[in-house]
Order: structure tokens, then sequence, then C-alpha cells
């Protein structure tokens, strides 16, 4: 049976989009992830949406969604990947495991567009690091 993930944010238009649609790639099948927020931004950041087409996926029909639609859903794992969503979000009664992955916000870069976008990339690849080294583990335990 596939696994469910719901990957949670404060504004849901940064980390947890570009954290699902890593592990919707890298889940391989065994995996649906879903991303979420307790405040959604109501769009997702071009800069995200930039970062995962450097690698094949494309965020430019992704919208930011509240946490609210999951919370009567059967859910595996809930990662929340900052610290105000870890704060804000209410527990959700149908998930088995929770655990929190603190990343930076990108969004907060400051200077250049390419500096700004040099942080995107450098998020991006932590997240992805993290899903990697979380599916290599769990598998290693099957």
């Amino acid at each position: 049976m596939t696994k469910r993930v719901l990957i949670l944010c404060t504004g849901n238009s940064c980390r947890s989009q570009m954290a699902e649609y890593l592990w919707n790639r890298l889940g391989g099948g065994d995996w649906q992830a879903d991303s979420a927020g307790s405040r959604p931004a109501g769009y997702v950041h071009p800069l995200a949406i930039e970062a995962m087409a450097e690698l094949g996926e494309d965020l430019s029909a992704a919208h930011s969604k509240h946490l609210d639609r999951f919370l009567d859903q059967r859910v595996d794992l809930v990662v929340t990947v900052c610290d105000s969503a870890k704060e804000s979000c209410p527990a959700l009664p149908n998930a088995k495991k929770s655990v929190h992955w603190p990343f930076p916000d990108p969004a907060e870069a400051t200077g250049t567009d390419e500096e700004k976008m040099a942080v995107f990339r450098e998020v991006r690849d932590q997240i992805q690091a993290r899903i990697e080294q979380f599916l290599h583990e769990s598998n290693s335990s099957k």
C-alpha cells in the first residue's frame, strides 16, 4: 500500500512545495506526498518554481493549500519544514508519525536575483538530501 506524507510549512509557498514534488519523485511510487500550510500564501514562489525546473520538475501549476483539507485524511507521516509550522499546526489526528526537519526560508534571501536563486538551490538540495536519507533509512529497516 502506498504511504502518505504531508509536508507542512506556514505559507506552503517554497520549502513544502519543493519537498512535495521531490518526495513524489524520489519515493518511486511507494509514497504519495502532499503539502499544505497553516497560513497559505496563495501562490508558489517564482524562485521555487525556477529551482525545481532545474531538476525537471514543473511547479508552474502548483498552488498553496490549507492544512485543514487534510485533517480527516489518513497520513502515515507529517513533516514540518519550518519552526513556525511546527508550533502553529494542530496535531493531525490521523497521522501515524510526525517529524520536524527545519530548513531556512529561502523567501527571506536578500541580494541580487542570482544570490537569492543560490539560496533556493541550496535549500532545495538540503530538502532533497534529507528525503533521500529518510527513504534510504526506511527502506533499510524493512
